[in-house]
């Protein structure tokens, strides 16, 4: 049955990813699988918030588009490392492109891996890359019914990222309603509105991105000691 194959191969990358998670946990680095539709802002997002840091954290940023570089491009000056994945029309990464990309990266001169997965809100969020958090990045343009009409991200995410709070005067937008789902789909996760074009709640994103950096940082070291 085509289902049971599908289960198997998820198994598989679900084991993967584990190992991935292993690595990356004893480097100390937290790695954040940031998942968005095409034109949220996500890439736009990074280049701020990397720019931002750049003089306090080395980044490893891990690039997934189906073709092209112009992402990793964007991303380049700011980040310590960066490896471009095109998956030639497979709509997400998997753990072991992941994996192999991880080699080609100086692990122990890092602080954090982003991984900007390839854009599209459902079949990113079905596949465990080994990353400490995943976050959705959710745009007012697309419409405030986006996390109950594909909540499987939603639930999973650590943070949600409302971006482009700018437009919010120009659309219909339902930020209380939008806010008052995410609750109710996910209560754990951080709810952030931020407009990486004008800096708007940006603060807020970045400073809920080095208390985690921290502790990530700190858990690794009582694991070395014990």
């Amino acid at each position: 049955m085509k289902v049971i194959l599908a289960r198997d191969l998820l198994g598989v990358n679900t084991v993967k990813g584990e190992n991935n998670r292993e690595i990356l946990e004893k480097k100390g680095l937290l790695t954040l699988n940031i998942i968005s539709s095409p034109g949220a802002g996500k890439t736009t997002l990074l280049e701020v918030t990397m720019k931002s840091l750049k003089n306090k954290y080395n980044f490893g940023v891990i690039e997934g588009d189906l073709y092209t570089s112009r992402d990793a491009l964007r991303l380049e000056e700011h980040s310590h490392a960066i490896v471009q994945i095109n998956t030639c029309g497979m709509c997400h990464l998997n753990a072991d492109m992941v994996a192999r990309a991880l080699k080609d990266m100086p692990l122990d001169s890092l602080d954090v891996i982003i991984i900007e997965n390839v854009g599209n809100l459902v079949c990113p969020a079905a596949f465990y890359l080994g990353e400490t958090f995943k976050v959705a990045v959710l745009s007012v343009p697309e419409g405030s019914d986006k996390p109950a009409k594909y909540p499987e991200l939603f639930k999973e995410a650590r943070a949600v990222i409302i971006n482009k709070s700018d437009l919010l005067p120009y659309t219909d937008f339902d930020l209380p309603g939008c806010v008052k789902e995410l609750r109710q789909i996910n209560p754990r996760a951080e709810i952030l509105v931020v407009s990486a074009r004008t800096g708007e709640g940006m603060d807020q994103w970045i400073g809920w991105l080095e208390v985690n950096v921290q502790q990530i940082k700190q858990l690794s070291t009582k694991e070395c000691l014990q």
